[in-house]
């Protein structure tokens, strides 16, 4: 697997190896040593799957206990997706990357404790494994506000138009209202 490392540290994407031909391909999308070693030595103990439609926007979340660090990829179309540094005592307190995740490119984003998740679907739907560090916790669950003026996040959305949201994520706070992670 390729890492790398994106602009905010411990956060990076991951590129498996893909072998193809006429048939269809064959790739590893995760191994132990080679994550602990390469990425970061942790113990993965759930894994999930979503279905979103087009134009859902999930997230932005995290939990202010039993944080859980996320190995998330696109297994069927295509979503931006972004970690937010939510970590108060981090450099990069506020700051966010995001990427394209897709059926297509294979990439996977590595994003640790301390940072919120979130993704919009860019195709018709889109299927999101998740791998994850701790179980569901959703006393401690916390939502930032997707489109929160400090963040400034850069959501591929089309002028004039809303993504769909669900109670939960419409009902978001921002980040500075938030009890953010030491």
């Amino acid at each position: 697997m390729k890492v790398t490392w994106l602009a905010i540290p411990d956060v990076c994407l991951i590129e498996p190896q893909v072998f193809g031909d006429e048939r269809g391909f064959f790739l590893s999308s995760w191994q132990d040593a080679s994550f602990r070693r390469d990425v970061a030595d942790v113990t993965f103990v759930q894994d999930n799957l979503s279905r979103s439609s087009e134009g859902v926007l999930r997230g932005l979340h995290y939990q202010a206990e039993h944080t859980q660090g996320k190995l998330v990829r696109c297994v069927a179309g295509s979503v931006w997706d972004v970690a937010v540094d939510v970590r108060r005592s981090s450099d990069t307190y506020g700051a966010w990357v995001g990427t394209e995740l897709s059926e297509a490119n294979h990439l996977q984003l590595w994003i640790p404790a301390g940072f919120a998740h979130g993704f919009i679907v860019l195709s018709e739907s889109a299927d999101m494994l998740y791998k994850v560090t701790d179980r569901y916790h959703p006393q401690s669950e916390r939502t930032v506000l997707w489109n929160d003026p400090a963040l400034a996040i850069d959501w591929p959305i089309a002028t004039g138009t809303t993504p769909l949201l669900s109670a939960k994520d419409a009902a978001g706070q921002l980040l500075s209202a938030l009890d953010g992670l030491p």
